[in-house]
């Protein structure tokens, strides 16, 4: 498997159908995962924590990579997440309001599996389109 498709894999398989053993046999045991929620543990396990959260919150979860660059032992794509609120998200009940945010996640890789990621969304577009923060002006 090549670097660039690791992300693909990863988004298609955990984000998109929440086959959660994906990050299991593509993030290495000791890999480092920092995400945007605290409280999760910084490894594989908070990546799957987070994938669950967004995929509770938005059960009909979209994600697609627009652009994927890769160099070396690291690898780097934008990507958009698309979804329904139909569940708690970050301690907010339903608004079934649609979203459509950016994302980001850089990684390095070793051995074909992901050692250390950062993965972003637009955390304060999200509570903007589902009516709970106020626009900025």
């Amino acid at each position: 498997m090549q670097n660039q498709s690791l992300l693909d894999v990863i988004f298609e398989k955990a984000f998109n159908r929440g086959d959660l053993a994906t990050i299991d046999e593509l993030v290495a045991p000791n890999g480092i995962s920092h995400q945007l929620s605290s409280g999760m543990p910084a490894n594989r396990l908070g990546f799957k924590q987070w994938i669950a959260m967004l995929r509770t919150a938005f059960p009909d979860l979209q994600c697609t990579i627009e652009d994927e660059i890769s160099d070396g032992d690291k690898i780097a794509a934008h990507w958009t997440l698309r979804g329904t609120h139909k569940g708690l998200f970050l301690g907010n009940t339903p608004t079934n309001k649609s979203i459509i945010v950016k994302g980001l996640i850089y990684a390095r890789i070793a051995n074909h599996q992901i050692i250390e990621n950062w993965t972003m969304i637009d955390q304060l577009g999200v509570l903007q389109q589902l009516g709970l923060v106020p626009p900025l002006r």
